[in-house]
């Protein structure tokens, strides 16, 4: 059976949410879901009232106090998230239709999210079950027994414990990848899980629920409840039972779940917003440069949080960068993402394309010098064309805002110090990229760029041996790598007299 046939067939019923192991239409309603391409109703899911959050975190403590799986072995762990692993591999066809449709990214670079990418970083988070451990230490605490006493007073020892139930509330882009994102390290360190994935797009986070199942993991252990952010977000983020709370979304949301968690003081992990920059020096590349520059930001419709939205080109070579990515620009191809000659997808929502367009005509007003694009197209679904912009002033909002759309800002730069200046002045710090054929250039700018990622020559190169987060208002804590895995785990101090 083909990928498209399966998805339609899976579209036909109302997709319910997981609670404890069980499917249940939930009592927040159902959410029609639009495939933004077309502005058509492509199914319906189940919205989760704050009833429906309540007995699913009672399933995840349930299943976290269960020896079924407090106790399981970390190998035995570290199977079931291989098992996982080859199901998304074996799965990811599908996966990558849902996403395609829910959200509207080419079908292609849906593939290519969907597929060996989370396969292998599940397989990365399978290592690591057998792999979180505690250190041993020699203290200097009095010695209280008699003089000439064999062997050490004390035996200190430190031991790594799961936090408990996490609370993941995954965004609207890149459903797929975003909700294994969450899932994977909270299951590796031994959590159990309450996932909350956006209204917008639940499709692709539901068909997870189902292989979780056939990967043998314990009911309860992942609870998957699509819902608002308003409702079921905010009381998953306030819950008095949950341990920890995981956001990916923006940063002006990424405040309110920080407040919402004061009441048990929860631990709080926050991937926020970007205006990441992207400095590129007069003897970079410019062949590869520039359409990696365009990539940066046209990827997903501009709908990445890490995506390269302002970039600083050294004087000599600016008109020759701009006049590239803009050449790229207008030789993209909008329309469905299952056509395989689309390049760029649409915007998520009319709402969301309307709040782009807004900035584009605010700086068309304020005298920026549009290259190329900056219009919305006049036909069904949310497109706007891949947009250019030389603003007048580094301090206008499209340069200072993020924007979440197709849209690039370019500006010159003369001297290294001034383009760090220039890099580092924002709110944000998330990620960050360098062009350039001097080592020296390459690293000096690294170590001086405030943001969680720095890529040199190459953009949005992850990897979950990396870990990922924001400096300032990009967020708290770090994601992947092992120190991802440990800010989901807790340390007790053992000492015992001997």
């Amino acid at each position: 059976m083909s990928s498209e046939i399966k998805v339609r067939t899976y579209l036909e019923k109302s997709r319910p949410m997981l609670i404890g192991g069980q499917w249940s239409e939930g009592s927040g309603g159902v959410q029609q879901l639009i495939d933004p391409a077309t502005e058509q109703v492509i199914g319906t899911a189940a919205l989760a009232a704050e009833t429906d959050i309540d007995l699913a975190v009672a399933a995840a403590r349930n299943a976290f106090e269960s020896p079924n799986w407090r106790r399981m072995p970390p190998a035995d762990r570290a199977q079931r998230l291989w098992k996982l692993a080859e199901l998304v591999e074996e799965n990811a066809d599908e996966l990558a239709y849902l996403d395609t449709l829910n959200e509207g990214m080419p079908l292609g670079l849906a593939e290519f999210l969907c597929g060996a990418g989370p396969a292998e970083a599940l397989r990365y988070y399978a290592g690591w079950c057998t792999k979180i451990e505690g250190t041993t230490a020699a203290i200097s605490m009095p010695d209280s027994r008699p003089q000439g006493a064999f062997g050490p007073a004390y035996h200190a020892y430190t031991l790594r414990e799961p936090l408990g139930v996490v609370g993941a509330i995954s965004p609207w882009n890149v459903p797929t990848l975003m909700a294994l994102a969450k899932i994977g390290p909270a299951l590796a360190a031994g959590n159990t899980v309450v996932l909350k994935p956006s209204e917008l797009t639940p499709l692709s986070a539901l068909r997870l629920g189902e292989l979780l199942a056939e990967a043998d993991f314990p009911d309860g252990v992942v609870n998957i409840v699509p819902g608002t952010g308003a409702i079921a977000g905010a009381h998953l983020a306030a819950h008095k039972d949950v341990d920890m709370i995981s956001f990916t979304g923006s940063t002006a949301t990424g405040k309110e779940v920080a407040r919402l968690a004061i009441g048990n003081l929860k631990r709080v992990g926050l991937e926020l917003g970007g205006k990441s920059p992207i400095l590129v020096f007069e003897d970079a590349d410019l062949e590869s440069t520039i359409p990696a520059l365009a990539e940066a930001v046209f990827m997903n419709s501009g709908q990445i949080c890490f995506a390269g939205t302002r970039v600083y080109v050294q004087r000599g070579i600016f008109e020759a960068t701009v006049e590239g990515v803009a050449r790229i620009a207008a030789a993209m191809k909008l329309g469905h993402g299952l056509d395989p000659e689309t390049a760029l997808g649409p915007l998520i929502s009319a709402r969301q394309r309307d709040g782009v367009m807004q900035y584009i005509e605010a700086a068309r007003a304020g005298g920026d010098r549009i290259a190329t694009g900056g219009n919305r197209l006049a036909r069904d679904g949310f497109f706007i064309e891949p947009t250019v912009i030389v603003p007048k002033s580094i301090n206008s909002a499209i340069v200072r805002d993020e924007i979440f759309g197709p849209v690039l800002c370019i500006m010159p730069f003369d001297t290294l110090e001034e383009a760090i200046a220039l890099a580092n002045d924002t709110p944000y710090g998330l990620a960050s990229g360098v062009f350039t054929s001097s080592l020296s250039t390459a690293h000096r700018a690294a170590a001086e760029i405030r943001a969680g990622s720095v890529w040199i020559n190459c953009y949005a190169m992850l990897d979950e041996a990396m870990p990922t987060g924001g400096y300032r208002q990009s967020g708290w804590g770090r994601e992947a790598g092992r120190q991802g895995v440990e800010e989901l785990t807790q340390t007790k101090s053992v000492v015992a007299s001997l």
